[in-house]
């Protein structure tokens, strides 16, 4: 049986749902790269006259979800799905395939409202959401336990290149503070939806 389609208006023109994800496994051994839970977040954001998801997966209940989606987009004539980082592009290419959504991140492409801010040699794009005052990550950034926000664990950077480690991420994250972040959408734990900036200080400290 679908669990039902759920989805939480978090302002104005920006919505978040959760759906299981199909390759978690129970029993992961903590902060290793498996240890995530099982329901993951997605964001739809309108701005600019579009309707940009971003790390979509969707949900068990598609027929719901569809119906939902079909109203926000409007058609589908000005919709663009985008991730944040490699292993989120989840179920883009059925909202490309259903829409014909565009997928370029770049800064120069992008809806007014939103920007891309690369975490260099982290392996991630955050999305910035003006209107909204919300901050998209991606892996980097995860909901801390009781609240607030952590740093991912050192082994989801290993795969990376650059030997990115947790304190040069840290630093690769403070420019953010430049923004004033009231809400951080993060895919994994709980979203912070009010003081986000304080949040991410205290998790960069």
């Amino acid at each position: 049986m679908s669990e039902p389609f759920a989805v939480s208006e978090i302002a104005p023109g920006l919505w978040r749902w959760t759906a299981a994800h199909p390759r978690w496994r129970p029993g992961a051994p903590e902060d290793s790269p498996g240890d995530w839970d099982r329901e993951v977040g997605s964001v739809l954001c309108e701005a600019g006259g579009e309707a940009v998801f971003i790390d979509a997966l969707l949900p068990a209940d598609r027929e719901r979800f569809w119906s939902w989606a079909d109203r926000r987009a409007g058609g589908g004539e000005r919709v663009r799905a985008l991730t944040t980082i490699q292993f989120h592009r989840r179920d883009r290419d059925e909202l490309i395939e259903r829409y014909g959504a565009a997928t370029s991140r770049s800064r120069s492409e992008l809806p007014n409202g939103i920007e891309a801010m690369p975490l260099r040699q982290a392996g991630e794009v955050a999305f910035w959401l003006r209107d909204q005052r919300a901050l998209v990550p991606g892996d980097r950034l995860l909901g801390a336990p009781g609240g607030g926000l952590r740093l991912c664990p050192q082994s989801w950077l290993r795969y990376l290149d650059s030997g990115m480690t947790v304190e040069r991420l840290a630093e690769t994250l403070r420019p953010l503070l430049e923004l004033p972040i009231e809400r951080v959408l993060v895919s994994h734990g709980t979203p912070v939806l009010e003081g986000g900036r304080d949040a991410l200080a205290e998790a960069i400290a």
